[in-house]
């Protein structure tokens, strides 16, 4: 049992560090020996966990699904160990998560690299992308999401909320006016985002008779939120994003809120994993981290 736990550690090495050279060296094993492990086990197998070349180790499809099944397996074993003995549990290994870019950068890695400072033992691999990705296919733990979530295959613990804002440099207003309702936006220039707005000619706002859409001209239309307040920023408009988006520049007074009567109702945001998977205690301990620093910023 020893020994088949031990080749299960030498291919997450392997896998995490995409080199039978630097598995081994992280292992202080001989390169000779983590290569014979690997070529046993998937002789065990019988499948190819890598295909390797003579610049890249990468893991097949087959060895992308047992990696996932080798973690949940060595964390379990870890901490049954340490149960068994009384022993405070080292955290240890990789975790995985995902956000979307510039909430991940502002607000989940700085609670990444207070985790890491708090356990050295500790890796993880943060994955910031703006569209939804599958948790289980891209091996991730944890997934941090804004908006309503569709997919009931995931566990979700809701952790805040942000507004979806219209606002622009006080140049601009100064220049052009404020709006009073949405449908003055006709007469202002607009830089669209469409990874906020999809329908960058058209924004929907909530008042006193309920919904309402109006159209907008965009003289610009950008896919990124970020290239959205950096046009706002140059007095190209007014722009309509996340309330977190413009946090830093609306704190320093570099960005104006506007028809704030009219904003739609705030979006949740959520910690998702995936459903009948128990989470390790790294990956649990790292989601209470990770809640209790959102919710301590968007909690309301």
């Amino acid at each position: 049992m020893h020994d088949r736990l031990d080749t299960l550690m030498i291919f997450v090495a392997v896998a995490e560090q995409q080199s039978f050279t630097n598995a081994a060296r992280r292992l202080n094993r001989s390169p000779a020996s983590v290569t014979r492990a690997v070529a046993a086990l998937e002789e065990r197998l019988q499948t190819r966990l890598f295909n390797r070349t003579t610049r890249s180790v990468a893991l097949t499809d087959a060895g992308e699904r047992y990696l996932d099944g080798c973690r949940r397996l060595l964390a379990t074993y870890d901490e049954l160990e340490a149960v068994n003995f009384g022993e405070r549990i080292e955290l240890r290994g990789w975790i995985n998560v995902t956000a979307p870019v510039m909430f991940g950068q502002l607000h989940v890695l700085p609670l990444v690299q207070s985790f890491l400072n708090e356990h050295p033992q500790i890796n993880v691999r943060l994955l910031l992308l703006d569209r939804v990705v599958s948790l289980v296919d891209e091996g991730l733990d944890l997934g941090v999401r804004i908006g309503h979530l569709p997919d009931s295959s995931l566990l979700a613990l809701r952790v805040g909320r942000v507004r979806r804002i219209v606002c622009g440099t006080p140049q601009y207003i100064s220049r052009y006016g404020k709006p009073a309702t949405p449908h003055d936006l006709s007469e202002h220039r607009v830089v669209a985002c469409t990874s906020v707005t999809p329908i960058p000619n058209r924004w929907s706002f909530h008042g006193p008779s309920g919904i309402t859409s109006v159209n907008v001209t965009p003289r610009l239309v950008v896919n990124t939120s970020a290239a959205a307040v950096a046009a706002a920023l140059n007095d190209s408009g007014l722009i309509c994003i996340l309330s977190y988006q413009a946090e830093p520049h609306a704190t320093e007074g570099r960005l104006q809120n506007v028809l704030l009567d009219y904003e739609p109702p705030p979006a949740p945001i959520y910690i998702v994993h995936p459903e009948g998977r128990r989470l390790s205690a790294k990956v649990r301990s790292f989601l209470d981290h990770l809640a209790k620093g959102l919710h301590h910023k968007f909690g309301s």
